[in-house]
């Protein structure tokens, strides 16, 4: 421990004696994160019984390392027991860290986790071929798939909390400090009520949105008021009525700076699992863009207005209106009707351009692959790559022919992938499940099953190896000379 610095000793020094037990169950070596509700040290498992439970779970198999996640005091009793509780419902997908072990003492809270010999996202962003942003993401979609299926929203999806190990090409997703079960909240008719005066009604609930602009439409061309029982729908970007008794506008807020939801900045009551994948999309086009943090607005509004710049003032008027809001921009420079015309693939390609223009990228870096990908789409010269033509021999050339081929039809797929991903209406953003049957992924999909059907057989046949043992067991329990 002499390369630790000495505050950090005593931080562990003073963990240990916080909760007694500690120090005999785990040597700490450490540091290795912190947060705004906790901090993270790695350590090494004296005894080994927690990395030997949880051995499918490690990358290498022969490591005793864990981590142990400190949970500040000032979180709130029932924050604590919701993330152990959500990471001990979650204890089965090897792509998202499972709790291991927790400790407590007095106010003190340890949670184990695996250890994961992992890389720093800003080491490595920049230099990932589109093949290794593809296995990423699987990774990354397959980690939320397996949680969204449990009603789960991680709420916090970022670089960050996605260990990923470029070499393994493997990846775990951790951090459930600001998860919450999804809830329904669809509001029904309410025999008259004014709709706005319920805490979680939001118009862009399934089901009510039709009959709301419905109403809306029914309601401006009326010339008397609507009858008692009649849904009272009102389109709340008009305003309200002068001695109206309203409520404040209340919703979850969480989430890191330029990963928020169009939905979470609008402060809609009604989020559920699209936002993590909104966060996704975020990642992804740092990837694409090889820019990060891509954006880094410190409010909710210039966050918005980040947004306008790259879809246009126009969608995410519509986008508010989803939500019952109003929305307007005038006198900002930079910000047109329509945004980037050529969408989401444009605004990468001004951005790439941008860079090479200054001279940031390398010769050899990937990037190249992407801007010519988009450059050749935005020319009118079509996708198909362009290739030497002379001093290459035949084999050479089919490889350089197959591997642009290639590359061209990933970044097809993955600009697809982004722009569902970027769906301004959650309700038309794709689902992990749904992002993962794109094209985009059929390669990994379907090595992933030959891997599952092969750790299926292992299963099989350890079943059957057990059920062996055990018949051995129960003939020599039988003959009376093994347990007298």
């Amino acid at each position: 421990m002499s390369d630790v610095p000495s505050e950090v000793v005593e931080e562990m020094r003073e963990l240990c004696e916080s909760v007694p037990g500690l120090e005999e169950r785990y040597k700490l070596i450490d540091k290795i994160g912190e947060g705004t509700f906790s901090s993270v040290y790695k350590a090494e498992d004296r005894n080994g019984t927690t990395t030997s439970g949880f051995s499918n779970h490690y990358w290498n198999k022969d490591q005793k390392y864990v981590a142990l996640k400190r949970i500040y005091v000032t979180s709130s009793p029932q924050r604590i027991y919701n993330e152990l509780n959500l990471l001990y419902m979650l204890c089965g997908c090897t792509r998202v860290a499972p709790l291991c072990d927790a400790m407590r003492f007095q106010d003190q809270v340890v949670a184990v986790l695996p250890w994961y010999p992992h890389e720093e996202f800003r080491n490595f962003y920049r230099d990932l071929p589109i093949k290794g942003v593809k296995k990423y993401m699987f990774e990354m979609l397959q980690a939320l798939s397996f949680v969204h299926s449990k009603g789960i929203m991680h709420r916090d999806i970022k670089p960050t909390n996605f260990l990923y190990n470029p070499q393994l090409g493997r990846g775990v997703l951790v951090d459930f400090g600001l998860a919450e079960m999804e809830q329904s909240r669809r509001v029904e008719s309410n025999g008259g009520k004014d709709l706005r005066t319920l805490e979680h009604y939001c118009p862009c609930t399934p089901g009510d949105s039709r009959q709301m602009r419905a109403d809306q439409q029914a309601l401006r061309g009326a010339t008397t008021a609507p009858k008692s029982g009649q849904n009272n729908f009102v389109d709340l970007s008009q305003g309200f009525p002068k001695h109206e008794t309203r409520r404040n506008k209340r919703a979850n807020r969480a989430g890191t700076r330029g990963f928020r939801a169009p939905e979470v900045l609008l402060k809609c009551s009604n989020q559920n699992t699209k936002i993590d994948i909104w966060s996704v999309g975020v990642i992804l086009l740092s990837f694409l863009s090889r820019r990060f943090p891509m954006f880094q607005s410190l409010d909710d509004t210039d966050s918005l207005l980040e947004l306008c710049c790259v879809f246009g003032w126009k969608k995410m008027k519509k986008c508010a209106a989803l939500h019952g809001l109003g929305f307007e921009v005038s006198g900002l420079d930079r910000i047109s009707e329509d945004g980037f015309k050529g969408g989401i693939s444009e605004f990468v390609y001004t951005l790439l351009q941008a860079e090479i223009d200054a001279g940031t990228f390398p010769a050899y870096s990937v990037a190249f692959d992407t801007f010519d990908y988009l450059r050749h789409s935005y020319s009118g010269m079509g996708i198909a790559p362009t290739l030497p033509e002379a001093n290459i021999d035949g084999a050479k050339l089919a490889k350089l022919k197959k591997y642009h081929e290639e590359s061209w039809s990933d970044h097809y797929w993955c600009f697809h992938l982004l722009e569902q991903c970027f769906m301004l209406d959650p309700h038309k953003r794709g689902t992990a499940n749904e992002l993962l049957s794109t094209p985009f992924f059929d390669e990994l999909l379907d090595s992933d099953r030959t891997e599952n059907e092969d750790e299926d057989e292992d299963e099989d046949l350890n079943e059957e190896e057990s059920e062996d043992d055990n018949e051995v067991a129960r003939i020599v329990d039988s003959d009376g000379g093994a347990y007298d």
